[in-house]
């Protein structure tokens, strides 16, 4: 809201203003966005008491709008809620007559050390998800048997060739009580006619009295997507990432003076 007060010294007559002239952009630019359909013109005694008039601006209000938009879109953004940063979570999934499988991948962990750095503590990993059909594009994902790939797994199948097969074993409580008691396998195989990849997945869990079998078709270009997707997320299972953000050009050589373990000149230095 635009406000004008009018404060008054001599003449003694009753004036007019005349706000067609106010309105002229090359006298007064700041009154020429004045509604064209206000009143034109007002009278004034400037004997008695000051008076105070408004002038409705729609530009004001335009720019008024505007900020409670901004307030409210930037108080809702994912980064200012509570000061934290945006999280995402991302998968794969492919789904076939028999099963459907999804891929996503699983964050590494990092420990604090008392010198402020942070260390990692588990690398990550990618989880396969396997979930046997239960009718025409439906799927059972309450009997879903679940696979953790390893980096080196990862691997494993990031070089898998088109005729090759590889195998994994996992037991879950390995080197615990109940050492033997779950056993998973997973198989994979070419295709007969070369055209892709079986996934078969085993698990035989004596603690359930679980003994299932799920397996799903891969086609080249599925295992294409997959291998693509692996080799990409690698690094970042590894931590990898973390250590190139912190890196600066001028703490590598102090960083290597400091731990020669992990100096790269310490071999030639001997």
């Amino acid at each position: 809201m635009l406000q004008l007060q009018l404060l008054s010294s001599p003449p003694l007559t009753p004036q007019t203003v005349n706000l067609n002239s106010i309105s002229n952009p090359k006298l007064f630019p700041s009154f020429s966005s004045l509604n064209s359909s206000q009143t034109r013109s007002f009278k004034f005694n400037p004997l008695s008491k000051p008076s105070k008039f408004s002038l409705k601006c729609r530009q004001s209000e335009y720019f008024d709008q505007k900020q409670r938009f901004n307030d409210s879109s930037s108080s809702s953004s994912p980064s200012s809620l509570a000061g934290l940063p945006a999280r995402f979570y991302v998968g794969h999934s492919i789904y076939k007559g028999k099963a459907a499988l999804t891929v996503e991948p699983r964050a590494p962990e990092f420990v604090p050390l008392d010198s402020g750095a942070f260390k990692i503590s588990r690398e990550g990993f990618v989880l396969l998800q396997f979930a046997p059909a239960a009718g025409v594009r439906q799927y059972d994902w309450s009997r879903k048997q679940v696979f953790s790939l390893s980096v080196t797994e990862i691997g494993t199948l990031i070089s898998l060739g088109m005729r090759e097969s590889c195998e994994f074993f996992h037991d879950p409580f390995k080197g615990k009580s109940d050492e033997g008691k779950v056993r998973k396998v997973l198989k994979v195989e070419p295709l007969p006619d070369g055209s892709g990849h079986f996934f078969n997945l085993g698990v035989q869990n004596k603690l359930l009295n679980v003994d299932e079998n799920v397996y799903i078709p891969i086609t080249r270009g599925e295992f294409t997507v997959l291998k693509s997707a692996f080799s990409f997320i690698l690094p970042y299972l590894l931590g990898w990432h973390a250590f190139a953000n912190s890196t600066k050009p001028d703490d590598t050589s102090r960083a290597n003076n400091a731990n020669p373990r992990y100096g790269g000149d310490y071999e030639w230095s001997r």
